[in-house]
């Protein structure tokens, strides 16, 4: 069985220098807070095309529906650094799973990107010339997860679990999670890919974690893993084809008010 390494060491998230340059062997991920101020979110709708605005008005609860508007503008706004653009010229196609990317026409067939968010936090990854996924789940403690792992999880991984103490389990089904489905955001084909038909390795704290691959082992040896630490009471991981790439972590600082008239959020439906 072909395994592959998956590092779990301490993330810095520091202050993005003033200018971005992401070079060939680098993958950069971006931490941002999605709790912004009515200014900053109108700011952020008014960069959103029309297909972004509708998908925000179908979510009924005014928190969530800020929180969609917010994730995407910042997504805008951390993809223009790279491109040089105002956030609302860039345009985006999506795979036929949903993945999304670059348009052509922005650099597409280079800048690679992926993001997550879960109650109030949004994780962003950004690399060139290689597939990438990006998961971040908050730990929830009114989950069943010996249950769901039961139904989602491959049989080593639930045997994995089973033998960890009590206290360790929530953490990591989480941890396996976020890393199982990291590596199915990166590979692009969603549910497609069953998740009891690979195996990640689930202990907290590990140096090494192992992943393996059915029915072709050598699919492993294409991808590295790496789990991600934020604040306390979430779980992240990053999947990234390829190996021999540096990470880079930074905070996503709150973007000043835009000087155009923004979209009022009067026309997203409450």
């Amino acid at each position: 069985m072909k395994t592959l390494p998956i590092t779990s060491t301490p993330t810095p998230w520091g202050d993005p220098p003033a200018t971005i340059i992401l070079g060939s062997n680098e993958v950069h991920v971006w931490r941002a807070s999605l709790d912004e101020p009515p200014p900053q979110i109108d700011s952020f709708l008014h960069t959103l095309a029309a297909d972004e605005r509708t998908r925000a008005q179908r979510f009924y609860f005014q928190t969530d529906r800020e929180r969609f508007i917010t994730a995407h503008g910042v997504l805008r706004a951390i993809l223009g650094l790279y491109l040089n653009r105002e956030p609302k010229c860039l345009s985006f196609c999506y795979s036929s799973h949903g993945k999304p990317a670059l348009a052509w026409e922005y650099g597409g067939d280079a800048i690679r990107f992926n993001m997550s968010h879960s109650q109030g936090v949004a994780l962003y990854a950004v690399t060139r010339g290689r597939e990438i996924g990006i998961d971040l789940e908050f730990i929830r403690c009114d989950l069943e997860v010996e249950q769901i792992a039961e139904r989602f999880f491959s049989p080593r991984e639930i045997a994995t679990l089973r033998a960890l103490p009590v206290y360790l389990r929530r953490h990591a089904f989480f941890l396996c999670w976020t890393c199982k489905e990291a590596y199915i955001k990166a590979r692009g084909e969603g549910l497609s890919i069953p998740l009891d038909q690979f195996d990640v390795s689930l202990i907290p704290g590990e140096p090494e974690a192992l992943l393996s691959t059915q029915p072709d082992a050598d699919e492993a040896l294409r991808w590295s893993l790496r789990g991600l630490t934020l604040a306390s009471g979430y779980s992240a991981a990053l999947a990234v084809e390829g190996r021999g790439w540096t990470l880079a972590c930074w905070q996503w600082p709150r973007p000043l008010r835009s000087t155009v008239d923004p979209v009022p959020r009067s026309e997203i439906k409450r």
